[in-house]
């Protein structure tokens, strides 16, 4: 891949500001860890993607959201990253239906939904990231997930042509988007009228039971493992007596075990074989085999 044909390419695309080059990784995760993406995009608009999959070609194209799912190796990532956050975020309401940019964070949408006096997605209220990663992989948390609410979702697909679905397969931590290397940009996500004021004790009720049980004051990934049937993964790994452990900068989190933590120093070695290694004791005391809720990504 010669980067100066790709940066001329890109210059042809895109606005001077919304091409970063050799951009630290560990800026645009929360768990503050990976190194340099060759080429960061901040696209405006849909047909900024789109004309990247068509132009940019032979060149290896990696997506993201807010960057609250990530574990990005230390060496980072080669190609080109588009990032879709509060470049491509907005959110309208007509009646029941708010339409929504991919990049819109989740907690925005829950706003706009309680100023518009609509209720069932005070679930998502504080999950950290944005539509786009919470379509794909049908984010969900406490009596919420999105096939409960998305009714439709624009996307780019391998091609770099813009379609629609109203069909997603949504399963556990899974939708129709899942493995392809289409794009989400938008949807469609249908709620009900409910009373102003319940819906604030809702999601005030759900943010105090976030701060008490999670380690938010922590950088992290969120819920590391996925909840494997008939379990709870931080169970698991505290009844394995992993409460805690570390490994370099890297922990098992005291306050929930189905979370691993940055102290600040942590590398991408440290998480990866921290990981491994409570799968490995888990699997050995239970014989039960976590597999990992965050996206491990980099070249």
């Amino acid at each position: 891949m010669n980067n100066s044909s790709v940066k001329a390419q890109l210059d042809n695309i895109f606005a001077k500001d919304q091409i970063l080059t050799d951009e630290p990784m560990k800026n645009h995760t929360t768990f503050k860890i990976g190194g340099p993406a060759d080429f960061m995009l901040l696209p405006a608009d849909p047909m900024q993607i789109s004309r990247v999959i068509k132009e940019i070609t032979g060149v290896p194209v990696f997506v993201m959201g807010n960057g609250s799912n990530l574990l990005v190796k230390d060496s980072g990532i080669r190609g080109v990253v588009i990032k879709i956050s509060n470049n491509m975020n907005t959110i309208s309401a007509q009646d029941n239906v708010l339409s929504c940019q991919s990049g819109a964070l989740l907690s925005a949408i829950a706003s706009v939904a309680l100023k518009h006096s609509l209720g069932g997605f005070e679930f998502a209220a504080g999950i950290p990231g944005t539509l786009g990663g919470a379509v794909v992989m049908n984010a969900g948390a406490y009596d919420g997930e999105m096939k409960d609410v998305v009714v439709s979702t624009t996307y780019i697909d391998e091609n770099g042509d813009l379609c629609e679905t109203a069909e997603h397969s949504f399963g556990y931590r899974k939708s129709v988007f899942s493995g392809k290397k289409w794009i989400v940009t938008g949807a469609k996500i249908r709620l009900f009228q409910k009373d102003e004021s319940a819906i604030q004790e809702r999601m005030r009720c759900l943010s105090q039971c976030r701060r008490d049980k999670q380690p938010l004051e922590c950088a992290s990934a969120g819920s590391t493992f996925k909840r494997p049937e008939g379990y709870f993964a931080g169970k698991l790994i505290d009844d394995a007596g992993l409460r805690g452990h570390r490994i370099g900068g890297a922990q098992v989190s005291e306050k929930h075990c189905g979370f691993i933590i940055n102290d600040g120093t942590a590398t991408f070695d440290d998480v990866a074989s921290l990981i491994r290694y409570v799968q490995d004791t888990v699997y050995q005391k239970f014989g039960v085999w976590l597999e990992t809720e965050v996206k491990i990504c980099g070249s």
